[in-house]
């Protein structure tokens, strides 16, 4: 039916509350640093799989993207960033670098427990040292949405949430699209056009703060002296005086 379709091009938006929800609920699980990176980042979920050590600049708190993962029925495949956008550098904030740092180091004991002394770099992997096949990352993801009692989302509802809280928090559209890897920022206002009322609604108030002619309430140097007017007021005694 159409209304399903539209639901599924608009995706869902979890609230910040939702989200935290959400993360709580996947702490503790193997892949809770794939959850964690997609929702603090808006990254697709073939980027995040196609991620290696040698992208992480820890110092500066930056990721390079250049590559992805996809699956081919059972089968794991990189692909190439071919375009600017997909070939792109996002910032990185002290708790992701954490969550990422902590995944190395379990990553690195249990290599070295099962023997492993050589890996291919990825820094998603199984316990065989493989890189994390994506139908394993949204069936464990779909598991932990019912456990968490939010919304139904799929796994890429993650980037649609980071995108829609950014721009409700205010953070210029054309960083939330530069950030998602769009190719054009029309395209990220399409996306996100759900989140424009109530961001008009608050330009709104926003104006009507800026100009509102009442002054703020001061207690006034000299007590007998009658308070000034705002330029406001002044030009509306001028307009009724020339009258």
């Amino acid at each position: 039916p159409k209304q399903r379709s539209l639901q599924r091009i608009e995706g869902v938006s979890l609230t910040d509350e939702e989200l935290r929800q959400l993360l709580r609920t996947a702490a503790g699980h193997r892949f809770f640093p794939i959850y964690w990176l997609t929702a603090m980042t808006g990254m697709r979920r073939n980027e995040v799989l196609g991620l290696k050590w040698s992208d992480l600049d820890a110092t500066k708190k930056r990721l390079h993207l250049n590559r992805g993962l996809v699956a081919v029925g059972y089968e794991v495949h990189q692909t190439r960033g071919k375009t600017k956008t997909a070939r792109r550098v996002i910032e990185l904030d002290a708790t992701t670098i954490a969550v990422l740092e902590g995944w190395r180091a379990y990553q690195a004991a249990e290599f070295a427990a099962v023997g492993i002394s050589e890996s291919d770099d990825w820094v998603f992997t199984d316990g065989d040292g493989e890189p994390v096949h994506p139908h394993a990352v949204y069936e464990a993801f779909r598991r932990i949405v019912h456990n968490a009692g939010v919304p139904t989302m799929r796994f890429h509802d993650l980037r649609h949430t980071h995108g829609s809280l950014l721009i409700k928090e205010g953070v210029p559209v054309k960083v939330v699209s530069e950030r998602l890897g769009h190719a054009h920022i029309a395209h990220t206002l399409e996306t996100y056009q759900h989140v424009l009322p109530g961001m008009q609604e608050d330009a709104a108030r926003t104006a009507e703060r800026l100009a509102d002619p009442r002054p703020t309430a001061k207690k006034p140097k000299n007590p007998t002296k009658r308070p000034g007017k705002t330029p406001v007021e002044r030009r509306g005694n001028n307009r009724r005086k020339a009258a």
